[in-house]
């Protein structure tokens, strides 16, 4: 497999982009945006001269990697000669199962469709298709030029071949795949994300402030963030979108989203992306400030 189709331009879309590319293998990146394909071209770049300058890769490395990806608007025509596609668009399952339509109708026979989605089953999204033996997830981690992992996700039908496939191509990329089940969340979300939501549910219930909270998990656990400040690093609506899975499709009521969660997606402050979450974040620096929301009156 050398022909890779990553469709969606945004955080885990050019990362996957990047990490394909730098392991020579040839990517055409789509979004339905030019200026999206654009941000994400230059964010790629900006990424590469921060591993030139850290002597990770030399410059003719860069330049290498960069030449392996084009871009395209066109979902039909970048799929036509694809040996997979990775779907990494927004967290959303109507825009997914359309997506999947679409793959299955222009990719060739042979090629394998696989999802980034970080909790939606593999197997509804396989429904969509005629092949179902060749749907799989790659759950990437974020930022994916830095984060080892690949949960990889067998859906109800996919096939042994197809499995084994996917594990040792992650390989090739320099990750670790590790092989799980389709159940809401599969692993990482299913245990991540009620932690996140306790320690909202810890706020909302005035056990402990922001920094408080954080820092128990910091130091406490040896967590590298905290589970507010990761949670904003994530997008809160991210957070509620997997904790409504959980939810749905296992119908235990200790998945149920803390209300202050609710709250601030319905509001808008969805985190780091849009400036304002648990913590403020200003443009161009790395102090973390806690919302005037939540500092101590």
């Amino acid at each position: 497999m050398k022909n890779i189709v990553v469709i969606g331009a945004g955080t885990m879309g050019n990362g996957i982009a990047h990490v394909f590319a730098m392991n020579d293998y040839a990517v055409s990146l789509v979004d339905i945006s030019e200026a999206a394909l654009e941000r994400a071209l230059a964010t790629i770049s900006k990424n590469l001269d921060r591993m030139v300058k850290k002597e990770k890769i030399s410059e003719a490395e860069k330049a290498a990697t960069l030449s392996n990806i084009t871009t395209s608007t066109s979902l039909d025509e970048a799929a036509a000669n694809a040996d997979l596609v990775v779907e990494a668009a927004t967290e959303n399952i109507d825009l997914k199962l359309k997506i999947f339509k679409q793959i299955d109708a222009a990719a060739p026979a042979k090629a394998i469709l696989a999802t980034n989605t970080s909790s939606i089953s593999i197997t509804k999204i396989a429904a969509q298709t005629s092949r179902p033996d060749k749907v799989i997830g790659m759950h990437f981690m974020n930022p994916v030029p830095v984060m080892k992992l690949i949960e990889v996700i067998r859906g109800y039908a996919t096939s042994d071949e197809v499995t084994a496939e996917i594990m040792e191509m992650s390989k090739n990329l320099g990750k670790i795949p590790t092989e799980v089940n389709d159940y809401p969340g599969f692993i990482a979300n299913r245990i991540l994300m009620p932690m996140i939501n306790e320690a909202i549910y810890s706020l909302y219930e005035s056990v402990a402030g922001v920094e408080e909270i954080d820092t128990v998990m910091k130091l406490g656990m040896a967590h590298p963030m905290g589970p507010l400040q990761l949670a904003d690093f994530i997008g809160l609506d991210v957070c509620l979108s997997i904790l409504n899975v959980l939810h749905d499709g296992f119908g235990n009521p200790k998945y149920a989203p803390c209300p202050l969660l609710v709250n601030m997606v319905t509001a808008g402050y969805l985190g780091r992306k849009t400036g304002e979450g648990f913590y403020k974040y200003e443009k161009g620096s790395k102090e973390v400030v806690i919302s005037s929301r939540f500092q101590k009156k």
